[in-house]
């Protein structure tokens, strides 16, 4: 009992310490940045609450749609994700044109820079005139968005699953389950949850790189932030959309470190094969 007392007074004393010397660097931060010469300028030109309040309707608007390109192309880069690394991952001498194509996927489109992807997308596709594809910038820039990240989500699960000690799947075989029925039943719930933390990672940086899509003439909240500044030449709706992207970011990342931190915890108390 008195070891916890002590224990949980020096972690009372940790946490004062630790709040009191952020809001002192807080504070001089602030003093340093508000007695500045050039600040005034720099106030009206970025920091106008009222263009701030014209802005955050259109920003709002806009970032719907980057919400929407969040969820719908996370969904569809994870499960592309998780077919390519299965596919790297089988055996046989067979299925090896197979893991050659999964591999050159991966190797390519992560190392083709996004932006370079979603141009490619939006301007050639409609180029080539095919009948039956869509021109909508919106589903190409999406498009673009679910062949990188799903290669980039196919390595995370492809070291879930080459985790899963080998004896796992021998112990499966032994018990007359086929090699797809290990896959499912053994290898893959093992693997995905030893890599939740990385997937959740990726998808908080897919949550950013939505804005991305503006560049196809897309009007998400960076490129209605854009549009406002472009009438009203002050930079202030650039923060407010930046503040709206921090402000969901934030959560996310936060849930992402819980999960990391409940994962280790599991794993050190012997919860995770």
């Amino acid at each position: 009992m008195e070891r916890e007392r002590i224990r949980r007074a020096r972690a009372r004393r940790a946490a004062l310490i630790a709040t009191a010397s952020t809001l002192l660097t807080g504070a001089v931060l602030v003093l340093v940045v508000v007695n500045s010469p050039g600040w005034p300028r720099t106030r009206a030109t970025f920091f106008d609450l009222h263009y701030a309040r014209e802005a955050l309707p259109a920003v709002l608007q806009g970032l719907w749609l980057n919400i929407r390109l969040l969820v719908v192309c996370g969904s569809a880069a994870l499960v592309l994700g998780m077919l390519i690394a299965v596919a790297r991952t089988l055996k046989g001498p067979v299925l090896l044109p197979l893991r050659v194509l999964a591999a050159a996927y991966t190797d390519f489109f992560r190392g083709l820079p996004l932006i370079i992807n979603i141009l490619s997308m939006v301007l050639g596709v409609p180029a080539l005139r095919l009948q039956g594809v869509p021109t909508d910038p919106v589903v190409l820039a999406g498009i673009a968005l679910v062949v990188t990240y799903s290669a980039y989500l196919a390595e995370v699960f492809r070291a879930g699953i080459e985790s899963v000690h080998p004896s796992q799947r021998a112990a499966a075989r032994s018990l007359g389950l086929s090699g797809l029925q290990t896959l499912r039943y053994v290898v893959l719930p093992q693997a995905v949850r030893r890599v939740v933390p990385p997937l959740l990672n990726d998808l908080v940086s897919l949550q950013k790189d939505t804005s991305l899509v503006s560049i196809g003439g897309v009007v998400e909240a960076v490129y209605a932030a854009q549009i406002v500044v472009g009438k009203e030449f002050n930079f202030t709706p650039y923060v407010v959309a930046g503040l709206i992207f921090v402000a969901i970011t934030i959560p996310m990342t936060r849930y992402t470190d819980w999960i990391t931190a409940r994962t280790e915890r599991r794993r050190a108390q012997g919860g995770l094969v």
